[in-house]
């Protein structure tokens, strides 16, 4: 009969935070296992040490390394994987002995802890559970007395090791954020929170529920002193804008003077693409409002308050906009290519129907557009008379989609198709196709341009009788030529400006 292990997490300081079920295990355990670094007691072992049965069995597990410096031959990581396979075989004596093993952890077992890797690599081997143990912010907030996230905030806990910019981009993305492992990271941690606008109101906990507690506004601590055992705290209400922008929307009644929404078009992906005028704009801004992947295409930098939103909610996107610049905010929309194709500006025109925002200015700042980009890299393919469709039917019944591709097949006109493929829809690619062949010849050159701009672009010229719906996806535009588009010996695709 072989042992049970148990992760039981033992809270954050104070013993009086050890759950009754963690308090029996300890209480009934065999062998106690603990992490601590070189030279240094285990606080997990001090946090516990008063339900320690007296012939209990300890097994140390005393840490290589505490920081990213070691001359083992495979760096960090090989000397705590060493160390990791070495306790592992340390426990798995005892499992096998048919002894009992409680392994204790800070906080809680699978949050940030050391007990993962011990799991690893013996829960296939034995029988093992886990104990919660009451989490290091958990206690941070209680001492506090901080409203960390409200109804549906969205909550981020960050290791303090992440690079700087990324702990800034998700700072700012986020409502509410825990930051953990700060010691030495700390000084990172407080610029990170200053390019993220999120410094004011935020609080720093140190050694929380322990009796040398201490807590203080971010902005007013020393980062030499700074230990491990430390919390930073972002509350949710912290985000700029939030108290004023979630309230009800009757709440302004006249709109600031000069009240402008700027929609910028940021073109198909690289920087090099994106204007001068788009560029200034998203300078200037105070906010930036659109779809998650094209905000995050905006550099965090302080002062700039990102709202990434999904894909299908524009009408949503558009009155944030209108609503932060009712109350004055220097405010961008953000749309992939150009934001009057297919593109955020509509939106912003059609949420703007509403009289509140009679007094807001609109502007659009033109962009690149996809059609644009894949006709460039083809040749010349839309040197001619085109029209550009959209096959998603979200906002239009698909009968109004195939009648519009007759009305362009029978014109004989280039046609550039956006939104050919969805997750959802998969089908339409081979309708259209169907629907254009009754009317074009099966050799009518097509193109094919995916991510163009971006890493891994693609490039295809093919014809209509050879198209294969199947490869194409939502990345894809296609370019389908008229009778008299042509490709040259180097297969570069153009369409005459004259009609014979």
């Amino acid at each position: 009969m072989t042992g049970r292990l148990s992760g039981v997490g033992v809270g954050p300081g104070d013993p009086e935070l050890i759950t009754l079920k963690a308090a029996r295990l300890i209480g009934a355990a065999q062998v106690i296992a603990y992490h601590q670094g070189v030279g240094k007691q285990s606080n997990a072992r001090r946090i516990a040490a008063g339900l320690f049965p007296d012939d209990v069995i300890e097994e140390a597990l005393v840490y290589p390394v505490t920081t990213q410096s070691t001359e083992h031959p495979g760096g960090y990581a090989g000397a705590m994987a060493d160390f990791y396979a070495e306790a592992a075989e340390r426990l798995r004596a005892h499992l096998r002995a048919g002894r009992d093993v409680v392994v204790l952890a800070e906080g809680d077992p699978m949050l940030y802890g050391s007990f993962m890797y011990l799991h690893d690599r013996l829960a296939g081997e034995f029988d093992t559970q886990v104990v919660a143990g009451v989490p290091a912010f958990a206690a941070a907030t209680a001492t506090t007395a901080l409203p960390l996230v409200r109804q549906t905030d969205v909550l981020t806990v960050l290791p303090g090791t992440l690079p700087e910019p990324e702990l800034a981009r998700r700072l700012a993305d986020t409502d509410g954020a825990v930051i953990m492992k700060l010691g030495r990271t700390f000084t990172k941690v407080r610029s990170a929170l200053e390019q993220a606008g999120r410094v004011e109101g935020s609080w720093y906990v140190e050694r929380a529920s322990m009796t040398a507690e201490r807590v203080l506004p971010v902005a007013d601590v020393d980062p030499a002193t700074v230990p491990y055992f430390s919390i930073v705290l972002v509350p949710g209400d912290t985000r700029p804008g939030v108290a004023r922008y979630d309230l009800p929307a009757t709440r302004v009644t006249e709109p600031y003077p000069g009240a402008e929404v700027v929609v910028v078009g940021l073109g198909p992906g690289p920087d090099r693409w994106l204007s001068p005028e788009a560029s200034q704009v998203l300078a200037e801004a105070g906010h930036v409002v659109g779809y998650g992947p094209y905000v995050q295409r905006v550099a965090q930098r302080p002062g700039l308050v990102r709202h990434a939103s999904g894909n299908t909610v524009e009408l949503e996107r558009a009155r944030q906009a209108l609503e932060l610049a009712l109350a004055g905010e220097r405010v961008a929309v953000v749309s992939g290519g150009d934001a009057g194709v297919f593109g955020m500006a509509s939106a912003v025109f059609e949420a703007a129907e509403d009289p509140r925002y009679a007094g807001v200015a609109i502007r659009v700042v033109p962009g690149i557009s996809a059609v644009q980009a894949v006709a460039a890299r083809a040749g010349a393919p839309i040197g001619a008379d085109f029209a550009v469709m959209s096959l998603s039917d979200r906002l239009k019944p698909w009968e109004v989609v195939v009648k519009r591709l007759r009305a362009v097949a029978e014109a004989d006109l280039v046609l550039a198709l956006y939104n050919p493929r969805s997750r959802s829809r998969t089908e339409q690619v081979a309708q259209a196709r169907a629907v254009l062949l009754e009317h074009k010849s099966p050799r009518t050159v097509v193109v094919v341009g995916r991510d163009i701009g971006r890493a891994g672009e693609s490039l295809t010229v093919t014809s209509l009788g050879e198209l294969d719906p199947g490869s194409i996806d939502m990345k894809c535009l296609l370019i389908i030529g008229a009778s008299a588009t042509r490709v040259t010996a180097a297969g570069r695709v153009w369409s005459p400006r004259f009609v014979p």
